[in-house]
């Protein structure tokens, strides 16, 4: 079993992020861009990161697609696959590259949801949250992954879990 942190959109915010591992304790970390940060600051050392429309360091990629505890990970920002739309286009890209998880952020509204064979990921802004959770003051989402299910608990900028954001799904659904 290992813990997944995924986190986006913290925009210049660099304590957050350390907080955030620091509490939550992951094994592994996506950051789903527009961080507003240097790609060779020390805190992305070991950690899976792309280019949101506000990096203007050009040495992050746009697309990383690691296979982690036997699931392929797509983790992009989103800007790119339109997701202030829909996620067509994302699916779109998630078959391309044959994920089993979407990881992406952009819109600063968290998102969970199954659609086409892939797990949707966007653990919304850890710092300027927007949508229907934006009271949450931000979040980000930690996976637990294990052989049979993966689960989504949805935390707060403070550390705390919310209880109503925690999803459970099977493997065999992507």
């Amino acid at each position: 079993m290992s813990k997944w942190l995924v986190i986006s959109d913290n925009h210049g915010d660099v304590d957050i992020l350390s907080k955030m591992q620091t509490v939550l304790q992951p094994d592994v970390v996506f950051h789903c861009g527009d961080s507003e940060m240097a790609h060779d600051d020390p805190w992305f050392k070991g950690v899976y990161a792309v280019q949101g429309n506000m990096d203007y360091d050009s040495e992050f990629p746009l697309v990383e697609t690691p296979t982690i505890d036997g699931l392929k990970v797509l983790l992009t920002h989103g800007h790119y696959d339109a997701v202030h739309w829909d996620l067509t286009k994302l699916s779109l890209h998630a078959d391309e590259e044959q994920a089993d998880v979407v990881f992406f952020g952009h819109t600063h509204e968290l998102a969970v949801e199954v659609t086409g064979g892939h797990l949707f990921v966007n653990p919304g802004s850890i710092s300027q949250p927007r949508g229907e959770f934006r009271r949450l003051g931000g979040t980000c989402a930690l996976l637990t992954v294990d052989d049979q299910q993966v689960k989504v608990q949805y935390y707060t900028r403070d550390g705390q879990p919310v209880p109503d954001l925690a999803f459970v799904y099977q493997r065999s659904q992507f």
